[in-house]
């Protein structure tokens, strides 16, 4: 454990990481005393991976600006892929490239643990000779362990071919498309890094989108297996956390509460499995009526 938070091994890349991790895409247009205050708060509760990506505004640059001084207390990964300035991605080697050395100059480090690829498909890979672009970064040095953040039907196959030795995929219990990916990918090998596990947090009457999205949360009767206190947020997080194949999930946030909720809530750990047992059956037969 570190600070109260349980850890697992992120499959063959042998990293031990906190089951919670961050995702520092909500640092993309935050004012830098926030970022600075909640990505120390981040390393102070003892969670040791990070994920971020070249498009995600200044993410990465106040990674670099606010906890560099700090590398040895965390893993790093980012995502490459992505065009200068935003806009559609860029599936070539030198633009693969050209987003690594940019990534690491913000960052202010040498390496990452993690490169990943940014939602490349199929034909994406094999057409620019992909992966052979992060083999050759691992040998330079510039990442130890190449990923990829992708989605189906893609991601079965590059969990067929072996081609990536970890997996950022979408999952929660509102969003169950990718549940057995999740293992599949694990069986593989293969590290699980799960984005999505809380929904963007509680739904809000100014954000009809977020509310629609717990729908299913609300018809499959969840609130009634709810601890006393808990959130629906802190109960999807606890259910996230109960998926058997995943190593960690990353929750992005600027917001202190939120994040210091989310530490609790992992320390708290993932719903007993009586209740998972039952929320995944009351959401199967919601998603089959």
């Amino acid at each position: 454990m570190t600070n109260g938070l349980t850890t697992s091994v992120l499959g063959r890349t042998g990293l031990t990481v906190t089951r919670l991790g961050y995702g520092a895409m909500e640092l993309r247009e935050a004012p830098d005393g926030v970022s600075e205050r909640v990505l120390n708060a981040v390393l102070d509760a003892g969670i040791t991976f990070i994920d971020t990506s070249n498009d995600y505004g200044h993410s990465e640059e106040m990674i670099g600006k606010y906890i560099s001084g700090r590398r040895s207390e965390y893993y790093l990964a980012t995502k490459c892929g992505c065009p200068p300035g935003g806009g559609e991605h860029v599936w070539t080697r030198e633009n693969l490239f050209r987003g690594l050395h940019e990534s690491l100059r913000r960052l202010k480090t040498d390496y990452v643990d993690i490169v990943q690829l940014h939602n490349a498909k199929t034909e994406d890979v094999d057409q620019g000779g992909l992966v052979d672009a992060l083999e050759e970064m691992r040998e330079q040095g510039k990442a130890r362990w190449i990923g990829a953040s992708a989605v189906l039907p893609s991601i079965e196959t590059y969990v067929e071919r072996g081609a990536f030795d970890e997996y950022q995929i979408p999952y929660s219990g509102l969003d169950r498309a990718h549940e057995d990916t999740i293992s599949d990918a694990a069986r593989s090998g293969a590290g699980t890094v799960i984005r999505g596990g809380v929904q963007q947090g509680e739904p809000g009457v100014s954000n009809r989108g977020r509310a629609e999205r717990w729908t299913p949360f609300e018809a499959a009767g969840l609130d009634d297996l709810r601890g006393s206190g808990e959130s629906r947020t802190a109960f999807m997080l606890r259910y996230t956390l109960a998926h058997p194949d995943l190593h960690t999930t990353i929750v992005g946030t600027q917001n202190m509460d939120h994040l210091r909720e989310n530490v609790e809530v992992a320390q708290r750990g993932p719903l007993p499995p009586d209740t998972y047992a039952e929320a995944k059956r009351r959401l199967q037969a919601v998603e089959t009526a």
